[in-house]
């Protein structure tokens, strides 16, 4: 058994997925159209069969509290793993990324949290070089 997809609750489909592609660089692997929402899933470029994101609508009426309760205590819906995190959150911060937590080091990692302007904040983490 795998993890293949995982998802991540969005406001706005079209919105989210010029964040995520534009933004922060995924790519799109399936967008079909399904009635009024669409089934939206994104990979990333350095493994392209890997673990889909799936861009879900966050119509359900759960999600909305459940989102909202994390953003105000300040936890990360996900977390995005990356080399340097210092060097990505500048990347980011260059294409116009909000952080939310500037890169912090937390025992054997660096963590940074951006909002994704669909409702979540999402942590960068990676190895901590000192």
């Amino acid at each position: 058994m795998r993890i293949t997809h995982t998802s991540v609750f969005v406001d706005d489909q079209q919105q989210a997925l010029l964040f995520y592609t534009g933004k922060l660089g995924f790519l799109v692997k399936h967008d079909v159209h399904a009635g009024g929402a669409r089934r939206l899933t994104l990979v990333s470029p350095q493994a392209p069969e890997g673990v889909e994101l799936v861009l879900e609508p966050a119509e359900h009426p759960a999600v909305a509290p459940f989102r909202a309760a994390l953003v105000a205590d300040g936890i990360p819906f996900m977390s995005f793993g990356v080399k340097d995190v210092r060097a990505e959150h500048e990347r980011l911060r260059e294409r116009g990324v909000h952080f939310v937590q500037e890169p912090t080091v937390s025992g054997p990692e660096i963590t940074a949290v951006l909002d994704d302007t669909c409702g979540n904040l999402i942590r960068i983490a990676g190895p901590s070089t000192g």
